[in-house]
């Protein structure tokens, strides 16, 4: 069996984990200003220079692992594997690069608006920071793309591919990650099962209200 270990979600007015309850407003209109001091364990190298889609992966990706329980360092590599999607892969990344080629030319135009132009380019990002060692790859599909990342990940737990699978969908504002791992007789700490997960996904809800459906269940959970 599949579980879900933690689920962490972030938009343009706040973040949080659903697994341990925790919800964050941001203050005022300082937006994700900050934020990477609050989310993240230890400095994240050139984070300045990731893209939009990149920094909301990141975030999304360590509120997931702060959700699950794991831990991670410069030193620690894991095998965990990541599969990500979004509405448009990379095709504002490539539009930007292209006009400030013909802007600049070819010797001239910016080499950190390429690095962006594939669509497996943010959860990388997070592979590096997070010392992934896992499979990595982006799925793209026309409509219910978060849940069939989430099955691809489960079919990848049961054919025991990695050991743990970080599973989500990127907008332009807002990402959302599930963690992903084998029953384990050791830690029954978990939110829900795959299919139960995929039940709610199907009926293919805006992130609002899939971080509310969730969130109802660890209320369930406590009771």
């Amino acid at each position: 069996m599949i579980n879900i270990y933690g689920i962490g979600w972030i938009d343009a007015k706040e973040y949080g984990c659903i697994a341990k309850g925790t919800r964050v407003a941001f203050e005022g209109d300082t937006g994700f200003g900050g934020l990477s001091k609050k989310v993240f364990s230890h400095p994240f190298k050139y984070f300045g220079r990731l893209d939009r889609i990149s920094k909301l992966t990141c975030y999304a990706i360590a509120l997931a692992l702060k959700d699950a329980g794991i831990d991670y360092s410069p030193e620690l590599k894991q095998d965990i594997g990541a599969i990500g999607a979004n509405d448009s892969g990379s095709l504002q990344a490539d539009i930007d690069y292209f006009k400030d080629y013909l802007d600049c030319g070819r010797t001239l135009a910016r080499g950190n608006l390429f690095i962006y132009t594939l669509p497996s380019s943010p959860l990388g990002e997070a592979a590096i920071h997070f010392g992934l060692q896992g499979p990595v790859f982006f799925s793209s599909a026309p409509k219910k793309s978060l849940l069939k990342v989430i099955t691809t990940a489960s079919e990848m737990l049961l054919s025991e591919e990695t050991t743990a699978m970080f599973a989500g969908m990127t907008g332009e504002n807002e990402a959302v990650y599930f963690t992903l791992m084998r029953d384990n007789a050791a830690n029954k700490d978990f939110l829900c099962d795959a299919d139960k997960a995929r039940a709610i996904l199907s009926r293919d809800m805006p992130q609002d209200k899939l971080v509310k459906e969730f969130s109802s269940l660890r209320k369930g959970r406590d009771q």
